[in-house]
């Protein structure tokens, strides 16, 4: 039913994109209330609910909501379409048998390795190992910058000012360093003189960021300055940087130990189908199907 569900959610899913904003006002039922009869079928607002859990994630507040009334009017055409083909017998024909075999294959696979994510005890020392192989993800910086632009560079100057060439606009930073460094306001001239109009709107404010968010020689500098550091101009792409880290953090992790257990179990998983693999007796022709590919290490 779950997959059903899927396919009719390519055609629910334009009508709750369409279905007007706001909030929209829902009487709440007891679960076990009668909220839609379809032939001989009933439907409770519990078992309505669970067909709503089917639809893709982005579209679930919507139909519990604005959508909810045109999510209705799909299920009911598709409970009148699948009545009708089990009443032609099409259920019965070689292609529609193999589709619904596979369907529920491949429900209760996804249930199956859910339970077994479920089931995952992951111990301390696997999480300890995780975070000390990745630590460097939970690294966070805060920092500001003034960007001078250089020709050329991949976003457009701003309107009304010069094209500046890459000795400009590094004697330009230079310059700026200097006021900077002399004690002048960083938010007042990353308001003023920054060629990144976003965040000079904001004082040069660039807020939190953690590796692999910035390009490589900002992200290289502003990581290894100290707090209240004010850096030499910095080249990337788009010109010149000159960056103030205002905090540099490391999350514990205490922080943290939620969040890797979480992206641990889908891997621990993996490993209870591996075994299930192994131990299953397979037959895979390499006539039809290839040879089995080399395990390379990742």
């Amino acid at each position: 039913m779950k997959y059903c569900l899927a396919i009719a959610a390519l055609s629910v899913t334009a009508l709750l994109a369409q279905a007007p904003a706001g909030p929209t006002k829902v009487v709440m039922q007891d679960g076990n209330t009668l909220v839609l009869t379809i032939g001989d079928e009933k439907i409770t607002a519990k078992e309505y609910d669970q067909l709503i859990e089917a639809l893709p994630p982005q579209y679930q507040q919507n139909a519990r909501g604005a959508g909810r009334r045109e999510f209705a009017e799909q299920i009911v055409q598709l409970k009148i379409l699948s009545a009708e083909a089990t009443r032609q017998k099409l259920d019965q024909e070689a292609k529609a048998r193999m589709e619904i075999s596979f369907s529920r294959d491949n429900i209760l696979a996804g249930v199956m390795f859910q339970k077994l994510q479920e089931g995952v005890k992951v111990d301390d020392a696997a999480i300890q190992k995780a975070y000390d192989e990745h630590k460097t993800d939970y690294e966070m910086v805060k920092a500001r910058h003034i960007l001078i632009r250089v020709k050329d560079a991949p976003m457009p100057a701003a309107p009304g000012k010069p094209e500046l060439t890459d000795e400009l606009a590094l004697a330009k930073a230079q310059d700026i360093r200097k006021r900077l460094v002399a004690g002048e306001d960083f938010a007042k001239i990353a308001m003023a003189e920054s060629d990144d109009t976003g965040s000079g709107a904001q004082g040069g404010d660039l807020g939190e960021f953690k590796k692999g968010m910035m390009v490589p020689p900002f992200e290289q500098a502003a990581f290894a300055a100290k707090v209240g550091d004010i850096t030499e101009p910095v080249k990337s792409p788009f010109g010149y940087h000159i960056i103030k880290v205002e905090a540099h953090s490391n999350k514990s992790l205490a922080d943290v130990k939620e969040e890797i257990s979480a992206k641990l179990k889908p891997d621990m998983a993996r490993q209870s189908v591996e075994a299930m693999r192994k131990a299953a007796k397979v037959t895979i022709s390499d006539d039809y199907f290839g040879p089995e590919k080399p395990v390379t290490d990742k």
